[in-house]
């Protein structure tokens, strides 16, 4: 399981690049909303990326029948409570989307290293 997203295109933002691949994957643009998650992730076999959460806000049910799957990467969508995550995502993900929940909820933005939380003074 995954969320959508994906790279940012030369010349783009990471906003810009988030709008872009919820159209692409889901078919749909839901009004994105502001930075949750900055998340540095070490890939050995890939390179290190930095990795953005942003707040799509609440899909209404005029929004989620438009949900179309136009490039195939995705080929359903499902909602689950925050608790469920770790069982159904790998461990650093579950730990990213939790930590945008939070940031939502605080309405905060979260600086993470590999899905952690990096101590501050």
């Amino acid at each position: 399981m995954d969320i959508p997203g994906g790279f940012v295109e030369p010349g783009e933002t990471p906003h810009e690049a988030c709008i872009r691949e919820v159209q692409e994957e889901l078919g749909i643009q839901p009004a994105i909303g502001r930075l949750l998650v900055v998340d540095w992730a070490p890939l050995p076999e890939e390179g290190d990326k930095v990795l953005f959460v942003f707040d799509g806000g609440t899909l209404d049910g005029e929004l989620l029948k438009q949900i179309t799957f136009v490039d195939n990467e995705l080929s359903a969508y499902e909602f689950h409570p925050v608790e469920e995550l770790d069982g159904l995502l790998i461990e650093r993900l579950a730990r990213r989307l939790r930590a945008a929940a939070t940031a939502r909820e605080l309405g905060k933005t979260v600086y993470l290293e590999y899905g952690q939380a990096v101590p501050t003074e």
